[in-house]
């Protein structure tokens, strides 16, 4: 991967994502290639609210916020290539297929999840994704879902 694709920090995904604590759940999203792929960071922190109940004495992340976490990176990979910043974007889970956890996210980790587009163009309402979430380059989680971008008119 190239340090010339672009990149999102944490206040360009709050202009593209309408989510806020403490359910923003992507820290950085790096090499944004178009609508095609891109990287999302994600660092678990203790200080999480899901990590009270999920389980107390052994915390480990829910699989399905490492689910949401891949969305958002994928909203944001297309916010950035269809320059979509301010502009009041909603994105909606319509399926989640294929869908498989393989490892436990715990405080402490750096989820890295890469995103790839396998259906969608600009203009299109209803995109197709598939994510693979890893930590130290294990695999901890992979999908593929859909989502619908909705934007005001």
């Amino acid at each position: 991967m190239t340090d010339t694709l672009p990149s999102a920090d944490i206040q360009l995904i709050q202009r593209i994502l309408p989510h806020r604590y403490p359910f923003l759940l992507v820290d950085r999203v790096e090499c944004i290639d178009g609508c095609q792929s891109a990287v999302g960071i994600k660092n678990v922190t203790m200080n999480e609210p899901h990590f009270q109940g999920h389980f107390p004495g052994k915390p480990i992340m829910p699989g399905v916020t490492i689910v949401e976490a891949m969305a958002q990176t994928s909203a944001v990979m297309v916010g950035v290539a269809l320059d979509l910043a301010d502009k009041e974007l909603k994105v909606y889970f319509m399926a989640i297929d294929k869908c498989k956890f393989r490892r436990m996210v715990v405080p402490g980790d750096q989820l890295r999840m890469t995103v790839t587009t396998t259906r969608g163009k600009p203009g299109g309402k209803v995109w197709k994704f598939s994510g693979r979430a890893e930590v130290d380059g294990d695999m901890a989680a992979e999908v593929e879902f859909t989502a619908m971008m909705d934007l005001p008119a």
